[in-house]
């Protein structure tokens, strides 16, 4: 489940469309103006690409999985969308804005789509992102962990998130002529739907990396164990409470 990977975009919209629904906010920061041209990183299905065009703004709206982009295609014809690599865009200097909701954490070359995003804008466009940051899913990463260790499952256990620190990000950003005018990293404690099936369903959808890594026939027995290693720490009035901390930045090219 890395930027390479197949995504289920059908579970994505019914059981875990909170990431699009949380991402309302960072719209509302992005504060996108009709005429603009603005590009969607990790459009997913396209809900809020589609919330950015009602501005009238014009939209493009990438993402790697052709199963994301068939969807968003389907609900949203009037937008356009294309399967792109956020490392690896072809673009230079067409955008006044850059949006990304909770994709480039996904992004283990984060140089390389910092570098695609500073050529994509042009002068003074703005950069407005947000993602899984420093100690993002900390609880899960570690119940994770002793699950992989309780099965003596091979190593080493997959690292398949960049989580960096509002301090490590901004340097990078400014690295490549991004000037950084607003920064925050928080927690976001988020409940899962489903009840008891939640961190089931969550593992499903965003744990491909540990269960591609887990030998057939184990993948069941490992999402067991990750439920009775999490259960302390992320199970609440019963609900599963996924442990996110997000980091959110605005930056301009100079």
């Amino acid at each position: 489940m890395t930027q390479d990977s197949k995504w289920d975009a059908a579970l994505y919209d019914e059981k875990h469309s909170f990431v699009w629904k949380m991402g309302a906010a960072l719209v509302e920061l992005l504060s996108p103006k009709k005429g603009e041209h603005i590009l969607d990183i990790g459009c997913g299905t396209g809900h809020l690409s589609a919330k950015i065009a009602a501005s009238g703004a014009q939209v493009t709206g990438i993402d790697t999985s052709p199963e994301m982009i068939a969807q968003a295609c389907s609900a949203h014809p009037s937008i356009h969308f294309e399967v792109a690599d956020a490392r690896k865009l072809k673009y230079r200097d067409e955008f006044d804005a850059v949006f990304s909701n909770a994709t480039l954490h996904w992004v283990t070359e984060p140089e390389a789509a910092v570098v695609s995003v500073a050529n994509a804008l042009r002068r003074e466009g703005r950069f407005v992102a947000e993602f899984g940051g420093k100690g993002n899913v900390a609880g899960l990463v570690s119940a994770v962990t002793r699950a992989w260790k309780n099965l003596r499952l091979p190593e080493p256990l997959p690292d398949p998130w960049y989580y960096p620190s509002l301090v490590e990000y901004a340097s990078l950003l400014e690295k490549h002529g991004l000037e950084v005018t607003y920064g925050l990293l928080f927690d976001r404690p988020t409940p899962l739907e489903d009840g008891e099936r939640g961190l089931h369903n969550w593992l499903e959808m965003f744990g491909g990396p540990f269960l591609n890594a887990v030998p057939e026939g184990l993948a069941a027995r490992f999402k067991e164990e990750v439920e009775k290693e999490a259960r302390y720490d992320l199970f609440r009035n019963d609900h599963w409470v996924m442990d996110y901390r997000r980091l959110r930045v605005v930056a301009h090219k100079l």
